[in-house]
């Protein structure tokens, strides 16, 4: 492994740290900058040895130091994981302003992923900051698609490129709360909540709408098969059982770069 390897690996482990800080107050409405990071269980704050990705959770066994609570297994397979996706950003891309898209974009789904299963929020905040920042992607980095060479075909690169992001987001997002909406006339009951169409928009922006409705298919067919088995599994009520769509999007829209990397360049890459 080269050094510039390495070195995003070990970023992603420090920077998965922070991302779990946020998965766990954001929801909460606290504050992801002070106090320094505590035990939710007893409040104690942790000192710098305690807040090692990985290392603390393996030396304190998975307990908290303090009230001996277990440590949930959530916070070392965010670091874990954010590691991978910023080792595999980092080989596909090097230091490229392409990697910085990814690397936001990925971390982002990785919040949203997981307060959605945990709490079912998707915060606004993420979604407004992710959606801010697909956008100024489009000044410095192209994104492909049909509908802008088809409604600018004259126009500059950034122009097709945020007339890309806009459709992506429109047209991912629109249809989806229609159908939503009218399901939920028909049934008398919520089936998609404003949080899962914020979602759509968003993904919609980074990756434009061909993209975009790949990483919705993988996301669904994913929440189908993990419902069924999870339902089945557990003898839930399929009626009141709220399963967390969002967390499947963020699954579908976070692997649709890996898949393009595996397919050594048969796909083009957003």
């Amino acid at each position: 492994m080269t050094p510039i390897l390495c070195l995003a690996f070990l970023a992603g482990l420090l920077f998965g740290s922070f991302l779990n800080v946020c998965i766990y107050r954001i929801p909460r409405d606290l504050s992801i900058v002070a106090p320094r990071s505590f035990c939710p269980e007893c409040g104690k704050q942790l000192s710098w040895w305690q807040n090692l990705p990985l290392l603390s959770y393996l030396l304190l066994r998975g307990r908290c130091r303090q009230c001996r609570e277990r440590i949930s297994w959530r916070y070392p397979l965010v670091e874990l994981v954010t590691g991978g996706l910023f080792l595999l950003i980092a080989k596909e891309f090097g230091l490229a302003p392409k990697a910085l898209k990814w690397v936001v974009f990925e971390s982002l789904l990785l919040i949203l992923f997981w307060t959605d299963a945990e709490e079912r929020i998707l915060p606004d905040e993420v979604i407004i900051f992710g959606s801010a920042a697909a956008l100024a992607c489009c000044f410095f980095i192209p994104l492909p698609g049909l509908m802008g060479t088809l409604i600018a075909p004259k126009e500059s690169v950034v122009v097709q490129s945020i007339v890309n992001a806009l459709a992506g987001a429109a047209l991912l997002a629109i249809p989806i709360w229609l159908i939503g909406a009218l399901y939920g006339r028909l049934r008398r009951r919520e089936a998609l909540g404003l949080g899962d169409v914020k979602l759509l928009a968003m993904i919609g922006l980074f990756l434009g709408l061909e993209h975009g409705l790949l990483a919705i298919t993988i996301g669904t067919v994913a929440g189908a098969l993990f419902g069924v088995f999870y339902v089945a599994i557990t003898k839930k009520d399929v009626a009141s059982y709220e399963l967390p769509f969002g967390s499947f999007l963020c699954v579908g829209a976070a692997l649709l770069p890996l898949i393009f990397t595996w397919s050594r360049g048969a796909l083009a890459v957003p």
